[in-house]
């Protein structure tokens, strides 16, 4: 029996990730991956929750909203203040600066948080300089997969590291939401450090290609990406409903710990219950890309946008907590393929010989969309409340589905 287990596991594994599985270096690779990812799924509760923590009440929204923006947004200065030094650098050593970085300046925050010297001001800079080279790490982690495996073999490579940070929205909420009521916010942030630590670590201690022959972000490239996708105005459509799709999720970031707390009055277990069933969600949507590969793929992708919006209307009308749960369970399940099919309709519309630069004139226009979104959504929500924050997220969100359903069938006739 037990010699014939491992001819019943690789028929288990779909055939198309088996060589990548089988590849020591990216097993070794994806495990620090998984860590890493973990600590992210921990941040989407602890990052917010620690700045509820410290802030008045009447200045919650603004300053959690300063907070998870922080973690983000100066992403976005990094990728373009230091392109023109970074994009020459090997993927690996960017890989590595950003692990390093983020593990030091978040470590500092359990530090000064028990030495009793945390101050919101300190904390909104330490996140912020923590996230200064996150934009060129997560560029150089797939620019390394690149490197590493043979073209035939990324797509699966990458599908097999999108869908672990999916599922790391399932554990990551759910440990952090017993360790934020039970135990420290603070000490939450510390174990998000450490996972970055030990992503530095599994990179520093493997043997990695080191050419730098593919530069995560060539803004050469996205420049000339830019006015190719002018010149393809189905393209430029896609890239602009993207855009406005993520910008509209950011305040969801903001509002919805401040709804688990105010309009709530739950603990941090709540909060990590809907980031869990979000993640659960994303996961068996992404294993779904498959199958939905095979439907057209522009009313897909304006259905996922449709569909987020009218499932995020709940938390507007005051339905009950369990309703919301559901909802954003299966918000998560229509969320989890938009990244997956929106490139694929790159992939499929583009010419082969502009694709890269395209994608890259894509990347660097998404980088801006997000943070934004949740530097928004700290005024949004101290104007309006996280409740109807939520709301007003899912019915703007609704609009743009609506108008990219008017919008389409318009542009085809006109060509």
């Amino acid at each position: 029996m037990v010699s014939h287990a491992p001819s019943v596991l690789r028929r288990l594994v779909p055939a198309a990730y088996r060589p990548v599985l089988a590849h020591r270096l990216f097993r070794r690779l994806i495990l620090g991956f998984a860590v890493s990812y973990l600590g992210d799924g921990m941040s989407f509760v602890a990052v917010a929750w620690l700045a509820i923590e410290l802030a008045p009440q009447a200045s919650a929204g603004l300053w959690v909203g300063g907070a998870v923006a922080a973690y983000t947004m100066p992403g976005v200065a990094g990728a373009l203040v230091l392109g023109r030094r970074l994009r020459r650098v090997p993927a690996r050593w960017v890989l590595l600066a950003d692990n390093v970085v983020r593990g030091v300046f978040l470590g500092v925050v359990p530090l000064a948080w028990f030495a009793g010297l945390l101050s919101l001001p300190l904390y909104v800079a330490l996140l912020a300089v923590s996230s200064l080279l996150h934009a060129w790490g997560s560029a150089a982690k797939y620019t390394l997969l690149a490197e590493l495996l043979p073209g035939e073999h990324r797509l699966a490579a990458n599908t097999l590291v999108s869908s672990l940070e999916f599922a790391a929205t399932i554990a990551g909420p759910a440990i952090a939401g017993v360790l934020v009521t039970y135990v420290s916010t603070a000490l939450v942030v510390g174990l998000d450090a450490l996972t970055y630590v030990f992503l530095a670590v599994v990179v520093l201690r493997t043997r990695l290609p080191g050419s730098g022959r593919v530069s995560p972000v060539d803004r050469t490239a996205a420049r000339g990406g830019l006015a190719l996708l002018r010149s393809h105005p189905e393209l430029l459509g896609l890239l602009t409903l993207t855009w406005f799709f993520n910008l509209l999720y950011g305040p969801v970031e903001v509002a919805l710990p401040l709804h688990v707390t105010h309009d709530l009055g739950a603990p941090g277990t709540l909060l990590g219950l809907y980031w869990m069933v979000f993640g659960v969600g994303a996961v068996f949507g992404g294993l779904a890309v498959g199958a939905l590969r095979r439907l057209p793929l522009w009313p897909v992708t304006v259905g996922i946008v449709l569909g987020w919006g009218i499932l995020l209307l709940p938390f507007g009308f005051g339905a009950p907590t369990a309703v919301t749960v559901v909802c954003f369970g299966l918000g998560g399940a229509v969320y989890g393929p938009f990244v997956a099919l929106s490139v694929t309709l790159m992939q499929a519309k583009a010419p082969p010989e502009h694709l890269a630069a395209m994608l890259a004139a894509r990347s660097a226009a998404l980088l801006t969309a997000a943070p934004l979104g949740t530097a928004l959504g700290g005024p949004v929500t101290t104007a309006l409340g996280a409740q109807a924050t939520l709301g007003v997220s899912g019915l703007a969100t609704v609009v743009l589905g609506a108008l990219a359903c008017v919008l389409l069938p318009a542009g085809r006739r006109r060509r």
